[in-house]
């Protein structure tokens, strides 16, 4: 049995500024190709709506996308924002899914709109659908995926008997708890989110229920990555993001901006703090400095995988983090403390 950690992408299929959708989704199928080479594990792609600077709105067919330009990657949602969708619709799409590239689809399941609530009223026409219903939905997924039953009037077709592997995806003591009850792995969105993340990771393990999809509780946490050749260099990329969170906090997203040479000449100190505190699970270097950050996360957290996502202008640019990123992450080891 190996000992490396395993390091997958998250990806949002960013749009940078002066590029259009179309780019963006080409940038996304040429990352994850490279991916495949650089010993990535698993590449997902987020659903988001009505966002100028995204292109992973319609997630399913995204994954169809990616899945179809590579070999042995696993390709799959992180993830497909459930209370937008009928359980239906979502197993007929990923059954659709694995019968084409069986053993290669996963399905990563949220509880959150992946957008503002005039939009997930537009998704769905009415929010009866909304996350209180979240467990009760997984289970209706689960139950379509699964063998037809004697009796059984709605089958989805594909999705009967795929046995799609569903992770669940959280920013909160929520979807730990309910990761760990249905006996499920578990992804934790600490890129944006990572309050809560010390504490979740240990509920998650220490309330696991072994299930028929899994025996042990298995984990991964979502990291910024931003790598270059020097810590400079990287620092420079990094503003990006920064700019990023700083515009989604003032309600003014866009498309993706342009690195900036001073972060102080674009914003506040309050909204610089506010940025460094949303990004803190972040490694932001050259390779040695991002490997140290991404053992010190590990560490933290105890967990088996990481997940790694990066938004940088720069297409080129953003290849070369990726490609260090992989190679940090080859002498990363696993938390003897946890």
């Amino acid at each position: 049995m190996t000992n490396c950690v395993p390091y997958s992408i998250l990806d949002i299929s960013p749009i940078p500024q002066g590029f259009t959708a179309a780019d963006a989704l080409r940038n996304s199928l040429d990352v994850a190709q490279h991916a495949e080479n650089w010993g990535y594990t698993r590449y997902w792609v987020a659903e988001h709506h009505n966002m100028t600077g995204n292109a992973s709105s319609a997630t399913a067919v995204l994954v169809g996308y990616i899945a179809a330009g590579t070999k042995t990657i696993l390709v799959g949602s992180g993830g497909v924002m459930l209370p937008n969708h009928a359980p239906l619709v979502i197993a007929e799409q990923f059954g659709t899914l694995v019968s084409i590239y069986p053993g290669r689809i996963e399905l990563g399941l949220g509880r959150a709109p992946g957008t503002d609530q005039m939009t997930a009223r537009a998704l769905r026409r009415d929010l009866l659908g909304g996350d209180d219903r979240f467990p009760q939905d997984v289970r209706e997924l689960q139950h379509y995926f699964g063998p037809i039953q004697e009796g059984q009037a709605v089958r989805a077709i594909p999705g009967a008997d795929t046995e799609v592997p569903i992770w669940i995806l959280g920013s909160s003591l929520y979807g730990a708890q309910l990761a760990a009850y249905f006996g499920l792995p578990y992804a934790f969105a600490s890129h944006f989110a990572p309050e809560q993340l010390l504490d979740a990771m240990p509920i998650y393990r220490e309330m696991f229920k072994p299930s028929d999809k899994l025996a042990k509780p298995y984990s991964a946490f979502l990291m910024n990555v931003v790598a270059a050749d020097t810590d400079e260099e990287a620092s420079y990329l990094f503003t990006t993001l920064q700019q990023n969170v700083i515009r989604m906090r003032r309600n003014t997203r866009g498309q993706l901006p342009p690195p900036i040479e001073s972060l102080d000449d674009f914003c506040e100190p309050h909204e610089k703090v506010t940025a460094t505190n949303a990004l803190r699970c972040s490694a932001v270097g050259s390779m040695q400095t991002v490997r140290n950050e991404m053992q010190r996360w590990l560490d933290l957290t105890g967990a088996n995988e990481i997940i790694i996502t990066g938004q940088i202008f720069d297409h080129q640019a953003r290849l070369k983090s990726f490609e260090i990123a992989a190679e940090a992450a080859k002498g990363l080891r696993f938390s003897s403390t946890v």
